[in-house]
């Protein structure tokens, strides 16, 4: 993202207040894009669809259903995304440019055959003795949302930050829009009309992708060969997706805390609404990380490879990687000030604002524990992607390994704990898992230089 992050810093440099608005607002829609629009999509279908499909449960299972698929699509393609994408990153700097758009289509075909079978058996297994047209839906969108993750990957390499903006309108305003079009037809026309945005979506990013990457040769794959792909990132992607996910995982499946919605899933009411509403709150805090953490990282850690490599003096080499470090120091500072006012506002506000919604107020508690550890989690993904950028894929591979235990753990004990405690799993989780990330942070640029020169 930090080439976004560069072209959005020029709005900045007018030196207006408009400016600074317009940057900021880019910049949160494009970093924390994909999870905001996909839950005011939700949360937009439910309301328009109230009185209109019915029963009413038939639009929870909507609900129910397509935060399931976002939820499996992301844990099994979170690995592919940073594996595909390093692999690609590793062509762009040997000028191998003309590779990556038969590649792309390879990793398509294997997305879509992968996708496509385990959805399948899920639509066999987990769904037996629901109506044929549902489980065909539940295997196209789980085939087409796994191939949209893999697509949102290479628009990190695009600067032209007003086509992504328009890009995440176009898609959700369809989805929306066509699900209301289809609500006579229940079910079945909720999930037409919300994918068929998303498909929509997807076709946009392929032509970016493929006009960004020409596709000179039949699809190819070469990037699955043995060692074309770091196993450390593969495994980095899923766990992190299933650490984040854990949480709600542990409260789907617990009797005491869930209800069950259609075929095998389950939902949690206590729970469900509060997170996914608290993950709004991260928006500012996901703009600061795109304009100034990871943009201003970048440039320090692009200068201190670059006196690496062209043999410079062991005193610049130093002075780069106390730039770095300063920059992540402060970043994550920034980064906590911008979620405490947050935080502090939200405190002030969100009882009025649940009533003014028809929320419970029992919501709230809950509700205020999520939102602080979305803000934990922010900063969780500026220390990753230091180590991303660093190239340190063991530390990534502990510290999302030590979230997803974590995660299912304290979670399953919050329960036992009982009402008062729930959300307070997850919140612990983040806050320790931050806390390993910083230390074997420091410790890395402790010691950056002797690794980068000894351990090559």
């Amino acid at each position: 993202m930090a080439g976004i992050g560069f072209e959005l810093r020029k709005l900045l440099r007018s030196q207006s207040y408009l400016g600074l608005l317009r940057a900021y607002v880019y910049a949160s829609i494009i970093s924390s894009g994909p999870w905001v629009f996909s839950i005011l999509g939700l949360i937009a279908t439910g309301i328009i669809s109230v009185g209109v499909v019915t029963p009413s449960v038939l639009v929870t299972r909507f609900q129910v259903t397509v935060t399931y698929l976002i939820m499996a699509s992301l844990v099994l393609t979170g690995g592919l995304q940073l594996g595909f994408t390093r692999w690609v990153a590793d062509r762009l700097f040997e000028n191998r440019r003309e590779q990556i758009g038969a590649a792309y289509l390879g990793v398509m075909l294997v997305t879509t055959a992968v996708s496509g079978g385990l959805g399948l058996l899920a639509a066999m297994f987990a769904f037996a003795g629901v109506d044929d047209f549902y489980r065909a839906w539940v295997v196209l969108g789980f085939t087409l949302l796994c191939n949209l993750w893999i697509a949102t990957a290479f628009l990190s390499g695009l600067k032209n930050y007003r086509i992504i903006v328009a890009m995440y309108a176009l898609g959700y305003g369809i989805s929306v829009a066509l699900a209301a079009l289809a609500r006579p037809w229940g079910l079945d026309g909720l999930l037409a009309g919300f994918l068929g945005g998303q498909f929509v979506m997807w076709l946009v990013m392929l032509w970016l992708v493929l006009r960004n990457f020409p596709v000179r040769s039949a699809p190819t794959l070469e990037c699955f060969r043995r060692g074309r792909m770091y196993v450390a990132l593969l495994a980095g992607g899923a766990l992190y997706n299933l650490g984040i996910w854990a949480d709600k995982l542990v409260f789907w499946f617990d009797p005491g805390t869930s209800r069950p919605i259609v075929g095998m899933l389950r939902a949690s009411t206590i729970y469900d609404l509060p997170v996914f509403l608290a993950y709004l709150s991260v928006i500012p805090g996901m703009a600061v990380f795109l304009v100034k953490f990871e943009t201003d990282f970048v440039e320090w850690y692009d200068a201190f490879y670059k006196t690496v490599r062209s043999g410079g003096t062991l005193g610049a080499i130093a002075g780069f990687r106390e730039r770095m470090q300063n920059v992540v120091r402060d970043g994550i500072y920034q980064i906590l000030k911008v979620q405490a006012l947050t935080l502090l506002s939200l405190y002030t506000f969100v009882p009025s604002i649940f009533r003014l919604l028809g929320i419970s107020a029992l919501y709230t508690p809950l509700y205020m524990v999520q939102a602080v550890a979305a803000s934990f989690q922010v900063m969780l993904l500026a220390v990753l992607n230091v180590f991303y950028y660093l190239d340190r894929r063991t530390e990534v591979v502990v510290i999302t390994a030590t979230l997803a235990v974590l995660n299912f753990a304290l979670s399953a004990f919050s329960i036992r704990l009982g009402s008062e405690f729930f959300g307070y799993g997850f919140a612990v989780s983040i806050l320790c898992t931050l806390f390993l990330g910083l230390l074997l942070l420091q410790g890395l640029f402790r010691k950056l230089e002797y690794q980068t020169f000894m351990l090559q």
